[in-house]
């Protein structure tokens, strides 16, 4: 008889546990989401983390703030989310030096499994570009120099664990061109060098490049998606000329700390697809020059996997520290 009782009361203990479980994910989310953003305020990341967490907030019926947590190139931040409690109320905004830093950093300060993807957000192709009156009117003038004078064309970048830095370095190892990178501190002061024809070339967001080849102050040469960009339709890609498959993205995606249950996952994200679908959010990222994307945690974790195996093959090659 103790044994059944002993029994009974230990799946009635279970059962209220588990129904306890079940109503905070139902409940969810009952209070403010912070939204980890692990740079600067007022960059592209910033500003769409922004548009897309209003959005979020309005969706989920709670409030949604951003956070900003710069620092080490994005790891500073991304180590806070990877800390925090797995339950859905703090979320990391992530980007491209996400799948960059650890090849970069000897040591990075969370483990690789510590996050789990929620998300792709957004792509955002690279434009590259030169200055208006370059003699280079195509990427294969730009091969061909390369290849007759070694070592003489050179390239900017906003520095070495750039994807601008990285993007040009594929390009470079595909074609066994011998190039000179030219690092500047931002990609600010690097875009202002090229049109001044100080450096030959570099890859560029197409939402930083457009307002200056829309101008007439920059060429653009291609672009490093694969099909082109509906911000310049004229120019072709990379892989449709000199090198077949290229593509160097520039991507925002959102995680979570790992073993945040499935239900709160499940919730989150269909939340974030159905913000990107919003037709004033895509003509938002539209005018950024980026593809607006939501997809799967599945999907995205497929991405990053990709991602990782092309620039640490990239760093490994070229040999490349940080700055």
């Amino acid at each position: 008889m103790s044994s059944f009782k002993f029994s009974f009361a230990s799946r009635a203990v279970v059962a209220a546990l588990a129904l306890a479980a079940f109503a905070a994910h139902a409940a969810y989310p009952d209070r403010t989401i912070t939204v980890v953003v692990p740079y600067a305020p007022g960059g592209a990341a910033d500003a769409v983390a922004r548009v897309v967490s209003a959005r979020l907030g309005a969706k989920l019926g709670a409030t949604v703030i951003v956070d900003n947590r710069a620092g080490a190139s994005g790891t500073i931040g991304a180590a806070y989310v990877a800390k925090a409690a797995p339950d859905g109320y703090t979320v990391l905004y992530d980007a491209t030096p996400y799948s960059i830093n650890p090849h970069l950093f000897p040591k990075m300060p969370f483990a690789a499994d510590a996050l789990q993807p929620l998300s792709l957000v957004l792509l955002a192709p690279n434009a590259l570009i030169v200055k208006a009156d370059s003699p280079f009117k195509t990427v294969n003038d730009l091969v061909a120099r390369s290849k007759a004078q070694p070592g003489k064309v050179n390239f900017a970048s906003g520095g070495s664990g750039t994807v601008q830095r990285l993007a040009s370095e594929l390009f470079r190892q595909k074609l066994g061109l011998d190039m000179v990178h030219v690092p500047y501190k931002s990609g600010g002061p690097a875009i202002t060098d090229v049109m001044g024809g100080q450096v030959d070339f570099m890859f560029a967001t197409v939402a930083a490049s457009y307002p200056l080849v829309s101008s007439g102050k920059l060429r653009a040469l291609a672009v490093s998606s694969p099909k082109r960009s509906p911000r310049l339709p004229d120019v072709p890609t990379v892989a449709e000329t000199v090198i077949p498959g290229y593509e160097a993205f520039e991507w925002n995606g959102m995680l979570l700390p790992a073993r945040t249950p499935k239900e709160i996952t499940d919730k989150l994200q269909r939340a974030v697809v159905e913000v990107l679908k919003e037709d004033e959010v895509q003509k938002r990222l539209s005018d950024l020059g980026a593809q607006p994307v939501g997809s799967t945690p599945e999907e995205f974790a497929a991405f990053l996997k990709k991602e990782d195996a092309k620039w640490g093959e990239v760093i490994r090659k070229g040999d490349i520290k940080l700055d």
